[in-house]
């Protein structure tokens, strides 16, 4: 995922970071960003996890109209 990036990218992106929000909100900024991609990340098990019950319901129902005919 970081192949591209060496360490002296990494600095450089660091500090536009400490230059946008300031060295006394940048906690504040990372700790946004980590709630953001933990929901993130919630929200998308949740929707795997409905879709795999739907695939579920509609597998069975198609189970069902083949038994019955």
């Amino acid at each position: 995922m970081l192949n591209g990036l060496s360490p002296t990218h990494l600095l450089i992106v660091l500090a536009i970071f400490v230059l946008l929000f300031g060295a006394r909100r940048l906690p504040d900024a990372a700790r946004g960003v980590g709630r953001s991609l933990r929901i993130f990340r919630s929200e998308i098990k949740a929707s795997d996890g409905e879709s795999h019950s739907e695939d579920a319901t509609k597998k069975a129902t198609e189970r069902d109209d083949a038994s019955r005919s």
